[in-house]
């Protein structure tokens, strides 16, 4: 292939942006120069990642492969795949969501690897590409991301190995750290606890919403809440925890993160979305009001089924 296309997902995190660019400078590093694209902006805690000024949101030009990064389907693509023009040109689908419809024309999907990030590490591996900063970079952030700072059950010796060759590779583990996982404009911090203020914690489940009217009073982006769910996940008495987002054309993002355990990548998958058992997410035409009981009433079920289970 001599025209390359590579994209990741919607509102993209790390491990998805930092799989595109390392993906870029890979095919670089090979001679292929390729088109970077995300259907939405490149999030303000990731544009510090080498090669973030290169990603487009919508491709021009003729491509002969593309390359989905950490998406577990097509529409997650966004308007960054137009099919009408695409359709024809083979996919190679590389993701590490349990919920990858194995949608490609050549699927590598691994659920057990804690990130995207760690299969573009073994691609470049496979294709003697050297690791240089830039590449290390972008790799680890998305493990970092990805496993929240080596925090989350899916943390396991790989991930460290692949930790430990990027920053031996020039990787700033604790600047990459603090950047995605500490750092947060003024703005969002204030609409953390407008968010936090009206959490509330029932039969195991803790949730919070922000409407549409919130995100519009704030200078803040809604890239940066992804945090606020890991930290409503904190909440040592629930056993999910839910975030709800109401977007401006009325549809509501739903970020669900539950304990080990409670698998929450099955109600994320039967309402459209995807994810991995912990971590599980999806977008539901509103409103608000009945998208939270829609989506509460099912996590209930689940932890009732889960109690009847335990006995």
């Amino acid at each position: 292939a001599d025209r390359i296309l590579v994209l990741c997902h919607t509102s993209p995190d790390g491990d998805a942006i930092g799989a595109l660019l390392a993906m870029g400078h890979i095919l670089r590093a090979l001679g292929k120069p390729a088109t970077l694209a995300c259907a939405d902006p490149v999030p303000r805690e990731y544009r510090f990642m080498p090669g973030a000024d290169d990603i487009v949101q919508r491709p021009e030009g003729e491509f002969d492969l593309v390359i989905s990064l950490d998406s577990s389907d097509i529409p997650r693509l966004g308007e960054a795949y137009d099919a009408s023009r695409l359709g024809h040109v083979p996919i190679l689908n590389i993701d590490h969501h349990v919920t990858n419809l194995n949608f490609g024309t050549v699927n590598w999907v691994e659920p057990g690897s804690a990130s995207t990030c760690q299969l573009v590490l073994r691609l470049a591996d496979g294709l003697g590409v050297d690791i240089t900063p830039e590449i290390a970079t972008c790799l680890l952030s998305g493990i970092v991301m990805d496993t929240r700072g080596f925090t989350t059950p899916n943390t396991d010796l790989a991930a460290l190995r692949a930790a430990e060759r990027l920053v031996a590779a020039g990787a700033n583990l604790s600047g990459i750290a603090r950047r995605i996982l500490v750092q947060r404009s003024f703005a969002m911090a204030k609409l953390w606890g407008e968010a936090l203020s009206q959490a509330r914690l029932e039969d195991g489940i803790v949730w919070a919403s922000l409407p549409a009217s919130l995100m519009a009073q704030s200078d803040a982006s809604a890239n940066g809440l992804s945090g606020l769910v890991a930290f409503l996940a904190g909440v040592e008495e629930a056993r999910v925890a839910v975030l709800f987002r109401e977007r401006d054309d009325g549809r509501v993002e739903v970020s669900l993160r539950s304990v080990p355990g409670v698998d929450v990548s099955g109600i994320a998958l039967a309402l459209g979305g995807g994810g991995h058992p912990q971590a599980a997410g999806c977008t539901l035409a509103g409103p608000l009001a009945e998208v939270e009981s829609r989506v509460l009433g099912a996590v209930r079920a689940l932890l009732d089924g889960s109690r009847r289970a335990d006995g």
